[in-house]
């Protein structure tokens, strides 16, 4: 009988450690996110849904463009998982690729940990009403050319601008020449451009499509991948992020269904692992 309840009492902690092993460790602290700034609305959403799960979590976003996103990681600031809107930015901070993506050898980046998590589309949006009437990226080019369209664009260190230059390079276009023409405005980030086309300021401007869905614009056009390629979101934790199980387990709810379903609502498609 000894040896039964011995046996017995074996077992039952055995059962107890392999339990406690895969049971897994509830995210906690603070995560500290930098994002695109086209993910400002979806994110934000995404944080609150996350910290009313894990009431021990706060997920505190610094929203701005890829490129100033990259320039404050490797001036040292905080953070734990970096979501950028092209993987350009991405590279930079990666010692995986090569010297022609990372000619600094940075490294910055978990390789393990980063993933392609969503695809955007660049889209010529027009103000409410569409004044001038753009319904293509051909009537876009034609104004350019006129004189008679101002478009809006993000700069060349931000990635819908780093699009917009493919598309002027697909149709031909003189970006240098345009703006000397005065038919060109900037925004530094893709926020800033969507701004002035909501506000009427300019006759359209390239922007996101997600981006244009959130500030209710109507879309003219949609630029094909052989315009400007596939816009790819990779996301990565950081290699001194002070926080790494909880950027973790952030990563892994945006992979969610969940998640999914409020990045697919403003026009992102999640791209499955």
């Amino acid at each position: 009988m000894k040896r039964f309840f011995a046996v017995l009492l074996t077992l039952s902690l055995l059962c107890a450690l392999f339990v406690g092993c895969d049971k897994k460790e509830e995210p906690s602290g603070e995560i500290m996110v930098f994002a695109a700034a086209s993910m400002t609305e979806t994110l934000t959403e995404l944080g609150t849904r996350f910290e009313a799960a894990h009431p021990g979590v706060k997920v505190t976003f610094n929203f701005a463009s890829s490129g100033k996103l990259m320039d404050q990681i490797l001036a040292g600031a905080d953070c734990d998982l970096f979501i950028s809107a092209a993987p350009k930015q991405m590279n930079n901070l990666d010692a995986s690729k090569d010297a022609e993506k990372n000619p600094d050898k940075n490294d910055y980046v978990d390789s393990a940990t980063r993933l392609d998590l969503l695809e955007n589309k660049v889209a010529l949006a027009v103000p409410a009403g569409n004044p001038k009437n753009i319904q293509s990226y051909d009537d876009l080019v034609k104004g350019l050319k006129d004189g008679t369209v101002l478009l809006a664009m993000g700069g060349e260190g931000v990635p819908v601008g780093q699009y917009t230059q493919k598309i002027f390079a697909h149709f031909g276009l003189d970006e240098a020449a345009l703006a000397g023409a005065g038919v060109l405005t900037y925004g530094e980030d893709v926020k800033a451009v969507t701004t002035q086309v909501s506000e009427g300021l300019v006759d359209c401007g390239i922007i996101y499509r997600t981006d244009a869905c959130s500030a209710k614009l109507t879309v003219a056009a949609t630029a094909t991948e052989e315009m400007c390629g596939r816009v790819i979101y990779p996301a990565a934790v950081l290699k001194n992020a002070r926080n790494a199980d909880g950027a973790k387990a952030f990563l892994e709810f945006l992979q969610s269904a969940e998640a999914g379903e409020v990045f697919a609502a403003v026009g992102f498609t999640p791209i499955k692992g």
